[in-house]
């Protein structure tokens, strides 16, 4: 019988056939074979995730993921919790960095308050996924488990609604939420095995005593649930809402042959979890970048992940996402339009 978080299950995007057809139509285009690199490589990943050899992006959806945590009160970030309530106002307001780049490319931007400690008045932009019993935030991971599974589940749920309800066929999944670099270090730990110093980094900008602290804050919450060793069990004892509310977006997403454009460490946190659920998630995922957060680089390996930028950015909120969308953009171009030797009546290069 299958479990709730299911659909039925992912099909396999390894198509042979269409592979070799798209790999012959990028050979042909009027250029050294290879010389478009990477652009070459994600214009054939698009188009193996649509199952066409012409991949077009229509009406892409930027989602802001926010909640808040219990685990905050431990002292874990450098700025207090209502500064997430504060940044959800700012990002609906179009002040935030993902709202500035998402209106630069004319992306289309929804916030999800999953469990933000506020509540806002409502707005266009604005989609409640508020969780019976956790309407204000998770509990703190450190005392007890952070979610309910009846909780999670339901987080799950709404990502997956939250989902079919926005149109278009790309996913650029963003985050909100202070003190979230904490559950996603913790469900990188669990799910790698990795250590957790390797897995825990300085958030928002923490001094040594501070990311110290933290460690230690971590460390016993990993003590506490180290029982929960299945992917839902480690979600919901160690995770956040929004981060759960993410899973429910990602497997529906995956399921409906959307392009899924990862951000950085805690938009990595969901895709890993999803992956865990169900493996060929990690088909349909663009990873935009390597981001400055601790951890992050170990994470993309665990996962064979090649992210296209490396700028240092640790902001979250989808900002790598959004930078990434013109080299999307750039690489169905390419494929579509480029002429190719024969169409341009260029000569080939000789044997």
């Amino acid at each position: 019988m299958r479990t709730s978080h299911r659909s039925p299950t992912l099909d396999d995007l390894r198509d042979d056939d269409l592979r070799r057809r798209v790999q012959a139509d990028l050979d042909a285009k009027t250029k050294p074979l290879g010389s478009l690199g990477r652009l070459e490589t994600l214009a054939l990943q698009l188009a193996l995730i649509q199952r066409r050899r012409r991949p077009v992006l229509e009406q892409p959806q930027v989602v802001v993921f926010a909640a808040d945590h219990g685990i905050a009160a431990r002292g874990v970030s450098a700025y207090p919790a209502e500064v997430t309530r504060q940044m959800v106002h700012n990002m609906l307001e179009g002040g935030a960095a993902v709202s500035v780049l998402a209106r630069q490319h004319g992306l289309a931007i929804t916030v999800a308050d999953c469990g933000v400690a506020a509540d806002f008045e409502p707005q266009p932009r604005l989609r409640v996924c508020k969780v019976a019993g956790a309407e204000h935030g998770s509990a703190d991971a450190s005392r007890g488990p952070a979610l309910t599974a009846g909780q999670c589940a339901q987080a799950i749920g709404h990502g997956r609604t939250l989902l079919k309800s926005l149109p278009g066929n790309v996913l650029l999944l963003g985050e909100m939420g202070i003190a979230n670099t904490s559950p996603a270090a913790l469900l990188m730990a669990r799910l790698t095995g990795e250590p957790l110093r390797a897995c825990v980094g300085r958030g928002t900008g923490l001094g040594d005593a501070a990311l110290a602290h933290k460690l230690s804050v971590l460390h016993g919450a990993l003590q506490l649930h180290a029982q929960a060793l299945a992917p839902l069990a480690a979600l919901a004892a160690l995770g956040g809402l929004e981060i759960a509310t993410m899973v429910g977006s990602v497997l529906q997403a995956a399921w409906e042959h959307r392009v899924i454009v990862v951000d950085g460490f805690i938009t990595t946190a969901a895709v890993a979890a999803a992956a865990a659920l169900e493996p060929l998630v990690l088909q349909r995922c663009v990873f935009s970048h390597r981001s400055g957060e601790h951890g992050h680089a170990r994470w993309l390996q665990h996962l064979g992940a090649q992210p296209l930028l490396d700028l240092g950015l640790r902001l979250g909120e989808g900002s790598g996402a959004v930078l990434t969308w013109p080299l999307l953009e750039s690489a169905c171009r390419l494929l579509a339009e480029m002429a190719s030797f024969d169409s341009a009546g260029v000569s080939t290069r000789s044997a």
